[in-house]
């Protein structure tokens, strides 16, 4: 079995699962079968008894009833969009993942095996995941396993929501997408099949080490705009140094180049500053998008930076509703916020209430690029971004001769540029390369600045669709780059 399942947060495949007292199979019958295998115990996750009312489409009368329900809708999309004719089995289960009150994730999944040089490969002496192995050969590739030759392992958070787990926002079970301010489960299923179908590399993006000395097909795509090198023939050093190379490393398929076009708007989102008191802070700030409130590509904010300061530090959290002299400072003006303590949505929302007209969230640990701002809230209409530290310094400066009312320092907050929104000057769309690595995220993710928002980014935003394809989407066009 291979380890390496990509994850999915907001805010490793294992070996041993509970015993299997109920195994329940859904079928996509499509261009391609997808079976989901149900792994969990009596009484948990699947078999979650607690009685549910039907929502959105789903008309399960159980909580684990509503998430099968869920895995079928999510099964047909991808089954109705591959073609295939070998099964293609998801084992998934619900179970305890890692969460904290203000973050959590969602889920993880990847490819139970990968093969190489099987007839039907494109790339010889190259690792290609277990499902579209068995595509290309047309043959299933671990016929006789002992664990029913699956070829995608999922794990999903059974405790979302739940106190000390991203409290109080829940998968929503819906199938019509209207999931408020919960997380859409079907839109997370979407996201780790595609990691499970081949939307990953096996090749270490943190020591750059390949998988027994072999490329993930991933690799022969994978191209570092620095070098001019695609990761196959790089070192391994080249490729630890390009999987940190933020806003380098880039998919040079054909069918996601192109397809970009369809979907990508022009000019990437962006944060400029300029004004009489700017000083050294003027110029262009790479941002991380949220996901709640207006997109980039849709307003354009132009109003003067004002800190909210709520802490004895000097600090400002916006955890509460804003005081009156914080409220007086930001009423039409862009409120610069910092990171901790509480949700992004709850710190947008009260500078909102205080009639801020957009949000600067000033990041607490270094790094770039900076993550975009996971959560979802309908009622948030202003535009929201997220600064690097060394940024948030350099802004917090400027500010610092204000006024109680002014600042003098101009905020633009838009599409800056005339590329893609996530692509390079050569329309390649950038994939997720952060200084410092993040296990689990780095690579095998489109990068944060695309727009709209991509389904494979890092992390799940609210705007999302149920499409994998083209206009909505690029899934698809890079699962076509690799084979399927």
């Amino acid at each position: 079995m291979f380890n390496n399942c990509p994850t999915l947060t907001r805010g490793t495949s294992q070996a041993v699962f509970a015993t299997l007292l109920a195994v329940a199979a859904l079928h996509a019958h499509a261009a391609a079968t997808i079976v989901i295998q149900n792994t969990n115990a009596a009484g948990v996750g699947f078999n979650d008894p607690t009685p549910a009312a039907p929502v959105g489409g789903n008309a399960g009368t159980t909580r684990g009833l509503q998430r099968l329900i869920a895995f079928q809708a999510a099964a047909d999309i991808w089954g109705a969009t591959l073609t295939s004719n070998q099964t293609i089995i998801i084992r998934a289960s619900f179970e305890p993942l890692s969460c904290t009150a203000t973050s959590a994730t969602l889920g993880s999944a990847g490819a139970y095996n990968i093969w190489h040089d099987f007839p039907g490969a494109g790339f010889s002496n190259t690792w290609y995941p277990q499902a579209l192995a068995n595509k290309l050969s047309g043959v299933n590739q671990s016929a006789g396993d002992p664990v029913d030759g699956q070829d995608i392992i999922a794990r999903f958070n059974s405790n979302l929501g739940q106190p000390g787990c991203l409290d109080g926002t829940f998968f929503y079970l819906g199938l019509d997408n209207n999931h408020g301010g919960d997380v859409d489960l079907v839109t997370v299923l979407l996201h780790e099949f595609g990691h499970g179908l081949g939307f990953q590399t096996f090749t270490s993006g943190n020591t750059g080490i390949q998988e027994d000395g072999m490329p993930s097909v991933w690799d022969h795509f994978l191209k570092d705009d620095t070098t001019l090198k695609t990761w196959n023939i790089m070192t391994d050093t080249e490729r630890a140094a390009s999987a940190r190379n933020t806003g380098q490393l880039v998919w040079n398929g054909a069918n996601v180049t192109n397809g970009a076009l369809l979907v990508l708007v022009t000019g990437t989102p962006g944060l400029s500053i300029a004004g009489p008191a700017s000083g050294t802070a003027a110029g262009i700030y790479p941002v991380g998008t949220a996901g709640f409130g207006p997109s980039l590509a849709s307003v354009s904010v132009m109003q003067q930076v004002m800190p909210v300061v709520d802490q004895p530090t000097g600090k400002g959290l916006a955890c509460t509703p804003l005081s009156v002299t914080n409220a007086r400072a930001v009423a039409g003006r862009v409120a610069l916020i910092d990171r901790g303590t509480c949700t992004f949505v709850v710190k947008t929302k009260n500078a909102q209430n205080a009639g801020a007209v957009g949000v600067i969230i000033a990041d607490n640990t270094a790094g770039s690029p900076p993550p975009g701002l996971g959560g979802s809230d309908p009622t948030i209409v202003i535009p929201a971004v997220r600064v690097t530290l060394d940024d948030g310094i350099r802004l917090k400066a400027a500010l610092a001769t204000r006024s109680r009312t002014s600042s003098g320092v101009i905020a633009t907050l838009g599409l800056v540029g005339t590329t893609l929104a996530g692509g390079d000057a050569q329309g390649h769309v950038q994939m997720f390369a952060p200084n410092p690595f993040q296990g689990g995220s780095s690579v095998s993710h489109y990068d944060t600045s695309a727009t709209p928002n991509l389904l494979m980014e890092p992390s799940i935003n609210g705007d999302l669709t149920h499409s994998v394809v083209t206009p909505q989407d690029l899934t698809f066009e890079l699962l076509k780059d690799i084979g399927w």
